[in-house]
C-alpha cells in the first residue's frame, strides 16, 4: 500500500466582526495511505475534457480532525489541491475520497 503524507483544508467559520462570520481555510499535515489510486475524464461541450481522479486516502486522524471531519474540502495530493467529495469516519481513522481540482 502506498503512503501519502500531505496537507489537508479545512473551512473552518471565524467571526470576522460581531455577528459576521466568514470561512477561513486552515490547513494541517496528515499522514496515510493511498487506497485506491484512479483517473478519470469528464467529458464536457468544453474544448478539454476535466481531469478527475476517484482516489481514497485513509489518514490517521488527530482529535482536530476527528471534530472537524465535515470541514475538510480539499486534500493536497501530488502538488495538486482536490476537492474532497466524501469522508468516512472509520475510527481512529479518516476515509476521503477526491474528486475534482479545487478551486479557490
Amino acid at each position: 500500500m502506498t503512503k501519502f503524507c500531505g496537507k489537508i483544508g479545512f473551512a473552518v467559520q471565524e467571526e470576522k466582526a460581531p455577528g459576521y462570520w466568514e470561512p477561513s481555510i486552515t490547513e494541517q499535515l496528515y499522514k496515510g495511505d493511498l487506497i485506491r489510486n484512479r483517473k478519470r475524464l469528464q467529458t464536457t461541450n468544453q474544448l478539454n475534457d476535466n481531469i478527475s481522479i476517484s482516489n481514497e486516502i485513509s489518514i490517521l486522524a488527530d482529535p482536530y480532525a476527528q471534530y472537524n471531519f465535515h470541514s475538510i474540502v480539499y486534500v493536497e495530493f501530488m502538488g495538486v489541491k482536490w476537492k474532497v467529495t466524501s469522508v468516512d469516519v472509520q475510527y481512529p481513522r479518516l476515509v476521503l475520497e477526491l474528486g475534482g481540482i479545487y478551486n479557490e
